[in-house]
């Protein structure tokens, strides 16, 4: 056996058949982290075919909301953010989707890693709006849950404090993922790799210990059932790991995309999983149920696939996604390229109605069809009045009632695409 799988406990067997479980809210909203499924895909349709030059109508801009790399959730008429302003002021903010106006400011801590100064440090998650409540995972690792209508903080813990955790040296970039009445975080500790807080009162329900993962990744815990046993799995410092969501007990692992920066959360679907690690290259892996065990099997793996921060989306057995400045289409299971195209730089990516939506690191946005026939660009325009001297925009986009929302740092655009 490889030395990038390892097994662990032991679970029962039926079908082999792994299913992704779906996050949904609000009809039109997107509450959390790319998404009602947390994989990049809106299921709108009867969206523009094409722009003017300079883009869609710009419904309207604010700036000077505060530093961050993390995208926005949208959940009933209200868009959150992490921000901060400085390196000791991290906190959730609050607009109001029709006019951009802030309605709260809560503080939830300070900037992570500092002390080792890392390039770009800021906020950097993106908040889980569930109800009432949104959850939010701060970059030191203060993970707090607030009342979505004043922001007033419900409870609050750090998970390096309360759980060893440690982070990457880019701080904790995760966003929580919210799951029946738990929270799911990945603290990296060395035992509690990934933990399961109670969402009402952030008591501990378990505690992952996941064997030489090493410390938090930056990506973000994704769920699925295999053989009927729910599992959460994350991208961490040293691989990709999958836990039972009943008990936390550790299943498998998987080191064979781990780079320099993990950061991409994984794709799973159909007992396949792709993930691709920075300075490393991207690969997939099956979930096979064999002797009572499940044994990821490598499928393929290339230097040349996607692995950047803006990770992949798959649609139709194809998955699409940027290895540094080049968009590509490949085959989910063998990963053949289909094609591929040089763009200005790598580019955080959303599907709908067919279409790819592209936030560029260097400020452009494009639209593409999703397609293997083909690299067809339908339509590509520079953000407007984006502020100078802020670094490069990984901040995901996000599309919710007829509305493509974009940020970069302290600035939120909001287009009517519809």
């Amino acid at each position: 056996m490889p030395a990038s799988f390892r097994l662990g406990s032991r679970f029962a067997l039926s079908c082999g058949l792994l299913v992704l479980v779906p996050f949904s809210l609000f009809a039109g909203d997107w509450a959390q982290w790319r998404g009602p499924d947390r994989d990049g895909i809106s299921d709108e349709k009867g969206l523009l075919a094409e722009w003017p030059s300079d883009g869609p109508k710009l419904a309207w801009q604010v700036n000077d909301l505060g530093d961050g790399y993390g995208a926005v959730s949208v959940a009933d008429g209200i868009i959150f953010l992490v921000v901060n302003e400085g390196l000791e002021d991290e906190r959730v903010k609050a607009l109001d989707a029709t006019t951009g106006q802030t309605l709260w400011g809560t503080r939830i801590g300070k900037v992570g890693n500092p002390d080792q100064k890392p390039d770009y440090p800021a906020a950097r998650s993106t908040p889980t709006v569930e109800g009432e409540f949104v959850y939010v995972f701060g970059s030191d690792g203060d993970l707090a849950c607030l009342k979505a209508k004043s922001g007033e903080v419900v409870w609050s813990k750090n998970v390096r404090t309360e759980y060893g955790g440690e982070p990457g040296i880019w701080a904790y970039s995760e966003s929580p993922l919210v799951d029946g009445d738990k929270v799911i975080v990945t603290p990296g500790g060395e035992t509690a790799g990934i933990v399961a807080v109670d969402k009402k009162t952030g008591n501990t329900i378990w505690k992952a210990e996941t064997p030489k993962m090493g410390a938090a990744g930056y990506a973000s815990v994704q769920k699925a059932t295999i053989d009927g046993v729910e599992q959460y799995i994350a991208f961490m410092g040293n691989g990709v790991a999958g836990v039972n969501a009943k008990d936390g007990a550790f299943l498998w692992s998987y080191e064979g995309t781990s780079g320099t920066a993990n950061m991409a959360t994984p794709v799973v679907s159909d007992n396949v999983v792709y993930s691709g690690g920075g300075r490393k290259g991207g690969g997939a892996f099956k979930l096979i149920a064999k002797e009572k065990e499940l044994t990821p099997e490598e499928l393929y793996f290339s230097p040349k696939l996607p692995s950047s921060i803006g990770g992949a989306v798959k649609v139709d057995g194809y998955l699409y996604g940027c290895g540094q400045s080049t968009l590509m289409c490949f085959d989910a299971m063998t990963g053949e390229i289909k094609w591929q195209e040089r763009i200005s730089a790598a580019a955080s990516i959303v599907y709908a109605d067919g279409r790819l939506y592209l936030h560029t690191e260097d400020g452009k946005v494009m639209m593409v069809t999703a397609s293997p026939e083909g690299f067809q660009l339908l339509a590509e325009f520079t953000l407007p009045g984006q502020p100078e001297g802020r670094g490069k925009e990984w901040a995901y986009p996000a599309l919710a009632d007829g509305k493509l929302y974009l940020r970069q740092h302290g600035t939120v655009w909001v287009y009517d695409v519809k």
